[in-house]
């Protein structure tokens, strides 16, 4: 059985938000089990229509033939990356969970934690 990996995503930047992505799917694609969990600015990622898909950066990547954010968030669904977003994260930016997507969890820090265990963390 492989260490699990937590990402932890506070920053609501299109850099971070893009790389937080290209590591959890990197590790799911692996084989390994992934938890991606986002706070305040991070949550804007995990809403049913992030704001970053507008970025001018997506189509940049694109162009260059760099996965974007779109087809990143699509591979996380695939690969069953859990995605949490936090619930006091979600209060500090003024979200309402009707905002997230499909599949993502509302809960606190401690399930986080609790589900990556002793494995690895990372955080942008």
């Amino acid at each position: 059985m492989s260490t699990p990996l937590g990402v932890l995503l506070l920053a609501g930047d299109h850099v971070r938000a893009h790389y937080a992505l290209v590591m959890a799917t990197g590790a799911a694609a692996l084989g390994r089990e992934v938890v991606l969990f986002a706070t305040d600015a991070g949550c804007h990622l995990l809403r049913r229509d992030p704001p970053l898909l507008d970025d001018p950066r997506e189509a940049l990547l694109a162009a260059r033939g760099v996965a974007t954010i779109g087809t990143l968030l699509e591979a996380a669904a695939e690969l069953g990356i859990r995605r949490i977003a936090c619930e006091a994260g979600l209060r500090a930016v003024g979200l309402e969970a009707a905002a997230l997507a499909p599949g993502v969890e509302l809960a606190g820090v401690a399930t986080f934690l609790s589900a990556v265990g002793a494995g690895q963390l990372v955080s942008f």
